[in-house]
């Protein structure tokens, strides 16, 4: 494509095209009417989609929800129980009957064909919008799990989305970190590690024992399986997604709502939720880490604000895309298929030092009655370091407090607990002690198509974050929905930090005297011997 034909093409799809109006709210309208299918609906990111969709986009015909069977539990069962979850209470209150909407689909993305039975198959043919988030995020997920569900699952929906004649719109979620084998990280396609076919065959005729042995080989610099897999399903997108209009979004680090549907809201200690609850209840106490690189975090409900729009905005461009990808097939695939790098570093980013500060400082305050003992944490930049720490803090402490469970008859369960979260933080240690750059034009440009209207409802705009503010009501939110610690134990909760806070610094005086004494006993003999 030659340069005029680029710049043409870009102010084609400018926000000049779309003038806006800035009386009314525009997305919300796009939905009425529409069916919507959502993969990954039981997630974290699902759950607050498909609450947001539903309180925000009342008029909304249909919405499709995958479930599959797990933890011997049926889909009906999981089905029945998805909507008891606090985060729907905002939405049970506002739209009662949105329950009227949803229809539970059985499917599973790491089968053939999704595990969609015919009728199934058929009854999602009229979908018009698709946000994929369905993903095994488990960084340690074996290749197999990972390619199956993150890149098979992805091809067979793209295939069946063909087949969807009313089609406006298919928004993939990925991650900003698919492609961190790069230190600058663009919005575009970058060359896949391995092609998607390629690695669906290896996978198939492969046992899990070979598998495991070329694991290594295979995903050479990508940290894990869960990026690598992530970096090839975007190929996959490239690849399989010709007459769809589709776009890419490509979160950072997803920590606890901001603001909706309730401040401070999540539902699992992944990434940097996992070193803030670890280092509050006495548990983790070093990271590998350099405080001053950025941490690279978002909250959940901005990255959820910003899928819904960029699915509107993808459906709006739909027929130029199309046309222009019908008059000129060489279209560059990033015009093609829009990718979004949402991140914080580009426009308000936070240090690791910073953001562990603030929750130490807001922590405190709102203690819960499950903590273990007493904060005590170091960000380490040195690894060397790091490795000293865990041997000080978390291996002896766990030795002796294990051999006086086992002499009283209890059960040891501090050192194996303590090799769990040595595996999290080595793992975590990948992003926390490095920092990626990264460009955001393009979501940049989708925050100035949105109507001033729109913009009140789904607001992702990352100057519009205050981070203290945000930190301060998302501690209350880990104590109350993921230690599962109410609010009116809170006297109790400070009582009992008071009382470790003591026996902390008995401990640390104690050892501190030990170990002078030792000192000065050692010095002493060698004086003796001259």
């Amino acid at each position: 494509m030659t340069r005029g034909s680029k710049d043409y093409l870009e102010d084609m799809l400018d926000m000049s095209e779309f003038p806006i109006n800035d009386s009314q709210s525009e997305i919300p309208q796009f939905f009425t009417g529409c069916n919507v299918l959502i993969t990954g609906g039981s997630g974290f990111l699902g759950q607050l989609l498909i609450e947001k969709l539903l309180r925000c986009c009342p008029d909304i015909e249909k919405l499709y929800i995958f479930m599959r069977a797990k933890k011997e539990k049926t889909p009906e069962q999981r089905f029945e129980e998805h909507f008891n979850d606090p985060v729907y209470d905002r939405l049970k209150k506002e739209q009662p009957n949105f329950n009227t909407k949803v229809i539970m689909i059985h499917a599973d993305l790491s089968k053939l064909d999704l595990g969609l039975s015919n009728d199934n198959r058929e009854r999602l043919l009229d979908t018009n919008v698709i946000f994929h988030a369905a993903a095994t995020v488990r960084f340690n997920e074996s290749l197999r799990n990972a390619v199956n569900i993150n890149i098979r699952g992805t091809k067979q929906l793209l295939l069946l989305a063909k087949e969807m004649t009313k089609l406006k719109s298919f928004v993939y979620v990925s991650t900003a970190f698919s492609h961190c084998v790069n230190n600058f990280i663009e919005e575009r396609y970058y060359p896949t590690p391995m092609e998607t076919d390629k690695i669906l065959t290896l996978v198939d005729i492969m046992d899990d024992e070979k598998l495991d042995k070329f694991m290594p080989i295979l995903i050479d610099d990508w940290p894990n399986s869960y990026a690598y897999t992530k970096a090839i399903a975007e190929d996959t997108i490239r690849q399989y997604s010709i007459g769809i209009p589709v776009c890419i979004v490509r979160p950072s680090i997803i920590i606890s709502t901001a603001d909706e549907p309730v401040s401070g809201w999540i539902n699992n200690i992944y990434g940097a939720v996992g070193v803030v609850v670890g280092s509050a209840i006495g548990l983790l106490r070093t990271l590998h880490c350099d405080p001053n690189k950025v941490a690279d975090i978002v909250p959940a409900d901005y990255v959820i604000s910003h899928l819904i729009v960029a699915g509107w905005d993808t459906a709006k461009r739909r027929n130029t895309l199309l046309s222009i990808e019908n008059a000129n097939p060489d279209i560059p695939e990033t015009e093609r298929v829009p990718i979004y790098n949402y991140v914080s570093i580009c426009q308000n980013p936070i240090t690791w030092k910073k953001f562990m500060k603030l929750n130490e400082l807001y922590g405190m305050q709102v203690p819960s009655t499950h903590v273990l003992w007493y904060y005590m944490f170091f960000l380490n930049k040195y690894k060397f370091m790091h490795d000293m720490y865990v041997i000080i803090l978390h291996m002896i402490p766990a030795v002796i407090v294990d051999t006086m469970l086992f002499l009283i008859g209890r059960k040891p369960m501090l050192l194996k607990a303590y090799k769990k979260i040595n595996r999290f933080s080595s793992i975590i240690a990948y992003f926390s002690s490095q920092e990626w750059r990264f460009s955001n034009d393009a979501v940049v440009k989708l925050w100035n198509r949105v109507t001033p209207a729109d913009r009140q409802i789904f607001n992702f705009n990352m100057n519009n974050l205050e981070w203290e503010l945000y930190l301060k009501n998302m501690i209350p939110g880990l104590r109350l929905y993921l230690i599962k610690d109410p609010m009116e134990t809170l006297e109790k909760g400070r009582e009992k930090y008071r009382r470790l806070k003591v026996y902390h610094y008995s401990l640390l005086t104690v050892i501190t005297v030990l170990l002078v004494w030792s000192v000065i006993s050692l010095v002493n003999r060698m004086m003796s011997f001259l």
